[in-house]
């Protein structure tokens, strides 16, 4: 493993040509749940800085990230390689959500690509730690293509049920910590 005082300009490179990475996140409480979610699709990161970064978070059938975001702020970003050499790239920090309306959210925006119907916050993150590995034991795997299905489902379910979604789904996590606070 070696430490980096900064996303540099390989990692840089490397970061932004992954189609997926990872999003690790935990309560406080010893007891609670561990998240880590896949995430993915063009033009949802984005390098702010050398130690910030964001995405675009889409809605989800749950809201972990957000629950563990308002309890602690910590939060690790993973990118592996998948095809030519064998890297991987972590990126610990403290995070926070970025709510549509904001002055922030409306400053982040233009850093990505077009949004998809469900956007439901940007993911700020205030990088404290990178660094990378080898992943000589991360297999290839070939990269087809993005999916649609998140984009088409709300595209058919329309803006409007999105509150109701979010109240039913994303106000509370696994372990009942609250997460997105009802519109």
């Amino acid at each position: 493993m070696k430490l980096h005082e900064r996303i540099e300009s390989r990692l840089h490179d490397f970061i932004l040509a992954q189609p997926l990475f990872f999003v690790g996140t935990a309560p406080t409480a010893s007891d609670g749940h561990i998240n880590v979610s896949p995430k993915g699709m063009q033009g949802t990161f984005a390098i702010l800085d050398p130690l910030r970064v964001a995405y675009l978070d889409y809605t989800g059938s749950g809201a972990e990230t957000h629950a563990h975001l308002r309890d602690n702020g910590r939060i690790v970003l993973m990118f592996c390689a998948f095809s030519g050499p064998p890297d991987i790239i972590r990126l610990h920090g403290r995070g926070r959500t970025i709510l549509p309306g904001s002055a922030r959210f409306d400053e982040l925006l233009p850093r990505f690509g077009p949004p998809y119907p469900g956007l439901r916050s940007v993911i700020e993150v205030a990088v404290e730690r990178v660094s990378s590995s080898c992943g000589f034991s991360v297999p290839f795997m070939e990269y087809v293509g993005d999916r649609d299905l998140l984009r088409r489902h709300w595209e058919r379910k329309g803006a409007d049920q999105l509150p109701a979604y979010w109240e039913k789904k994303n106000s509370r996590s696994i372990d009942g910590l609250p997460a997105l606070d009802p519109l």
